[in-house]
C-alpha cells in the first residue's frame, strides 16, 4: 500500500494535477461545524447542504465501503487573464471569478480523476472507487485539509503554503488501505485581510461565512431576487466574486495553471457589462457553452449584469441597455432592471 500510494501520488502529477493527498473517512470534528453552520441557517437556500444527513460527513454512507478518500489538487489561475482589481475598478466592466472564465471545471476534474482511477484500477483489480468533484454531499475542504493539500482558511477556502488557494478540489472514495498522509497545519495566524475586505462582511466570523451575505451565492446560488441592501455592494461583480482570495497574502505564492481548458474563453476577463447584457439568449447559450456560468441561465445572468448596469457610473449608453429589457417576460429581471435605472435616476 505504501508504494501504491506513491505511485497515485505521481500518477495525478502526470495527468496534471498539482498535488494529491490520501486520509481516513473521520470527520467528526468537521461534522459537528458544519452541522452547527446549518442550525444557524447561514447555508441560505442551499438546501442540498443539509439534506443529505450524515452522508456528508460520513464518506462510507455514501459510498459503503470507502476507508480513504484520495484527495486532488487542480490550479485554475488562467494565463494572460486581465488584473481582477483593474477590472473591479472599472464600473463598465463585467467582473467573472476567475475560475469560471475557461471551461467548466466539473468537466476537467472528473476527466482526470476518472483517468488516474482506471491507472489504478490496471495495477488493483479490487480496487473500488466513486469519484466526486463538487458534484455530491462531500465535505471536501476538511477531506484535502486531513490529506495534507492545505488548512481550512478563515475565509473557509482552502489554502496551500505553496500555492495559496486558486485551485479546485476533486476526490476519489475508495476501498483501499492506502497510506495517509499527515494534516496540514493552519498558517493563517493574526491575518484579516479576507475578513475585513469582504464587501459584504460574509466572512461573519473567522471560519464561518453566512452564504446569505456572500456575492458567490447571491449572483449563483440564489434564484429569485437579490435583497436591496446588498445591491449597491455587488458592484460590478456578475458572476462569483474573488475579494477574500485576492487579498490574500499567501497567494502571492499562487501560479498559474498548465490546464488549457482553464483558459480565457471569449474575452470575458475585460468583457463590458453592456457587451454581455445585449447578448440574446441564443448568444448567452452560444458564448457560454461548456462553462460553469451556463447554469446559471439567461435570466439569472441578466439580473445579475442589470445590478452591475445600476452601480455603473451614469451614461447615456448604459440607460438605452437597461431600457432594452424594461419589459422583459421575466419579472426578477424587470425588477432588476428598474432598479438599476431607479439607480440612474431614470424610471
Amino acid at each position: 500500500m505504501q508504494k501504491l500510494s506513491a505511485s497515485i501520488k505521481q500518477w495525478g502529477l502526470d495527468l496534471g494535477f498539482s498535488q494529491i493527498g490520501i486520509t481516513d473517512t473521520d470527520l467528526q470534528s468537521a461534522e459537528s461545524e458544519h452541522q452547527a453552520w446549518i442550525e444557524k441557517g447561514l447555508h441560505g437556500e442551499m438546501d442540498y447542504m443539509a439534506k443529505h444527513g450524515t452522508k456528508r460527513s460520513r464518506p462510507a454512507e455514501l459510498v459503503p465501503n470507502t476507508i480513504r478518500v484520495i484527495s486532488a489538487r487542480l490550479d485554475y489561475q488562467p494565463p494572460n487573464a486581465a488584473d481582477s482589481e483593474a477590472i473591479l475598478n472599472d464600473s463598465n466592466k463585467a467582473f467573472i471569478s476567475r475560475y469560471a472564465l475557461g471551461r467548466d471545471y466539473h468537466k476537467v476534474m472528473r476527466n482526470k480523476l476518472q483517468k488516474l482511477c482506471e491507472k489504478i484500477q490496471a495495477e488493483f483489480t479490487s480496487f473500488e472507487y466513486r469519484v466526486f468533484t463538487d458534484s455530491a454531499p462531500v465535505l471536501e475542504v476538511a477531506l484535502a485539509e486531513k490529506a495534507g493539500l492545505g488548512w481550512r482558511g478563515k475565509h473557509t477556502l482552502l489554502i496551500n503554503k505553496d500555492r495559496g488557494s486558486w485551485f479546485f478540489l476533486g476526490e476519489i472514495y475508495t476501498n483501499l488501505p492506502l497510506e495517509i498522509d499527515a494534516i496540514a497545519t493552519n498558517h493563517c495566524g493574526t491575518c484579516s485581510s479576507c475578513i475585513d475586505v469582504c464587501p459584504t462582511q460574509a466572512i461573519t466570523a473567522p471560519y464561518e461565512v453566512d452564504a446569505r451575505r456572500c456575492i458567490s451565492y447571491l449572483t449563483i446560488e440564489l434564484k429569485g431576487s437579490i435583497p436591496l441592501e446588498f445591491r449597491p455592494l455587488i458592484g460590478n461583480r456578475v458572476y462569483g466574486c474573488d475579494d477574500c482570495q485576492l487579498f490574500c497574502p499567501w497567494n502571492k505564492f499562487a501560479e498559474i495553471t498548465k490546464e488549457s481548458d482553464f483558459a480565457v474563453r471569449n474575452g470575458l476577463d475585460t468583457i463590458s457589462l453592456i457587451a454581455c447584457f445585449n447578448w440574446t439568449e441564443a448568444e448567452f447559450k452560444t458564448n457560454l457553452a461548456g462553462s460553469a456560468i451556463y447554469r446559471i441561465g439567461y435570466e439569472q445572468w441578466l439580473r445579475n449584469i442589470a445590478i452591475g448596469l445600476g452601480n455603473a457610473k451614469t451614461s447615456p449608453e448604459i440607460i438605452a441597455a437597461l431600457q432594452q429589457h424594461c419589459n422583459h417576460d421575466n419579472a426578477i429581471v424587470r425588477e432588476h432592471v428598474a432598479w438599476a435605472l431607479a439607480q440612474h435616476h431614470t424610471v
